[in-house]
């Protein structure tokens, strides 16, 4: 019955610290500055303030739009 005993106990200890080590939640935090963007470089920012793309966009847009 002992062995039967420590076993459960020893189980018991095993799945406790499962359960405590998946509530585990990394520590390290990204602080940013407000109105100040630090990831990479958006391609399609530099795009879209070509007049060429402003026009696609606008006849794309107007084909959509003809309806409302």
């Amino acid at each position: 019955m002992s062995a039967i005993r420590r076993s459960a106990a020893g189980g018991a200890v095993l799945i406790a610290t499962l359960l405590v080590t998946g509530c585990y939640d990394d520590p390290d935090v990204t602080l940013y500055e407000p109105g100040v963007y630090k990831g990479s470089p958006d391609p399609l920012l530099e795009l879209q303030r070509s007049a060429k793309q402003q026009q696609e966009l606008q006849e794309r847009f107007s084909r959509v739009q003809t309806d409302r």
